[in-house]
């Protein structure tokens, strides 16, 4: 991305790209990518929270020069910000993923592919370029349909495989329920297909085809059957793999899982946790030789009621000691925040919502708005405050603000 660019006048924030988004998305893609659970309280408390910390910031340093790198994967990354993995990205634009590839490749930031894209992991990383990308895994009870799925993403060279762990069942959003979701055509889950003439690419939400719902070479009705008990039994996902039905799993336990994952993974690809929430489970991590977590509560659409990102961060850090990464995502729509969050102890932040939000408002053009806005306020954030490198962000730079008004020190 260049160093300098004009101005969009008509979007200079992310409020106004989601805003701009608004217009643009119908009624179905709106709900689905902006709905939280339930009442979408924990979904709000994710941006709230950081309204409870300001900034102390430092004069009299030079800062005629900030780098604004860190390390990620064992390089370096321009910015302590990548673009997290989020489905289905044609519902905001035609050109989906491959657009937000191009997007991250221009600003060097690295990129989360979501299993249940609307392109494949295959095109999405020659959209990429030599950029880094990570995809985002739900580990099924099938093992095979994850096994192929990583060796695909090993041999597309992506650096990692993000397990999501905090869906082992599916929070309860209500708008997707009301409107009673389908992924329409010409759109497919791209990554669980053969071929594209299979009534599997054709697979959406609830395990029914989004055409005729029939596999017209078996002349058999195609749908998808959720995992189950038979007694004492437990029976896995059956038919063309779907979200609501496969991508759940109750199974899932660190002591088989995550041993397994790390062997299929290893050593091409680092395993990574995302969905850590406490000083437990970050320990856990620890012990089982992941090699990073993300602090996350699927964007507030999980669990409702559950910290905030921001809020379970700093036990997280405090239990980790350092011994692995720790990035976060949730509720970021400003580069302040960015800063928080590092201040707090996050080594790399996510942004999932408002790149869907430039993804719909322009495409590739408004991702890469919205990277360059975050970019900039950030960038500025760090001279204003008197760093001029990410390592000296640190909560001596912060100080909470209690609902009386009261202002402590960290």
């Amino acid at each position: 991305m260049a160093a300098q660019q004009p101005h969009d006048l008509n979007c200079l924030t992310i409020a106004e790209l989601e805003r701009h988004a608004e217009q643009r998305m119908d009624k179905q893609t709106r709900d689905y990518y902006n709905e939280g659970a339930d009442s979408g309280s924990t979904l709000l408390e994710n941006s709230q929270a950081y309204s409870k910390y300001r900034i102390r910031p430092r004069v009299l340093r030079d800062i005629s020069l900030i780098d604004t790198s860190c390390p990620l994967f064992g390089a370096r990354s321009p910015l302590p910000m990548g673009v997290a993995p989020t489905a289905m990205q044609c519902l905001a634009h035609p050109d989906g993923e491959a657009a937000t590839a191009r997007a991250c490749r221009e600003a060097g930031v690295v990129m989360g592919l979501s299993s249940f894209a609307t392109t494949t992991l295959e095109d999405v990383a020659a959209a990429s370029g030599d950029n880094p990308r990570v995809l985002q895994l739900y580990l099924f009870e099938e093992r095979e349909h994850s096994r192929k799925l990583i060796q695909r993403a090993k041999a597309a060279g992506y650096k990692a495989v993000f397990l999501t762990v905090d869906t082992p069942m599916l929070g309860r959003r209500n708008l997707e329920i009301r409107n009673q979701f389908k992924l329409p055509k010409p759109y497919k889950i791209a990554n669980f297909t053969e071929d594209s003439d299979s009534a599997a690419s054709k697979t959406v939400m609830d395990g029914a085809s989004s055409d005729t719902g029939t596999d017209e070479r078996e002349g058999k009705k195609s749908t998808s059957a959720p995992g189950h008990r038979d007694g004492g039994q437990r029976k896995a996902p059956a038919g063309p793999i779907s979200f609501h039905t496969h991508a759940p799993n109750p199974t899932l336990c660190w002591d088989r899982d995550i041993d397994w994952l790390r062997k299929e993974c290893k050593p091409e690809m680092e395993v990574w946790i995302k969905g850590i929430a406490t000083s437990e489970d970050a320990l856990l991590a620890v012990h089982h030789r992941v090699d990073g977590i993300v602090v996350s509560n699927h964007g507030g659409r999980q669990l409702n009621g559950a910290l905030a990102t921001l809020d379970a961060l700093p036990e997280v850090v405090d239990a980790v000691q350092g011994k692995i990464p720790v990035h976060i995502d949730g509720g970021i729509r400003h580069g302040t925040e960015i800063f928080k969050a590092l201040a707090l102890g996050a080594d790399f932040v996510w942004i999932g919502r408002p790149v869907l939000w430039g993804l719909s408002y322009k495409g590739q053009e408004g991702v890469e708005l919205c990277l360059r806005l975050l970019r900039d306020e950030f960038t500025l954030c760090m001279g204003l405050a008197g760093t001029v490198k990410v390592s000296e962000i640190s909560k001596d730079y912060l100080v909470k603000v209690d609902k009386s008004g009261f202002v402590s020190r960290l």
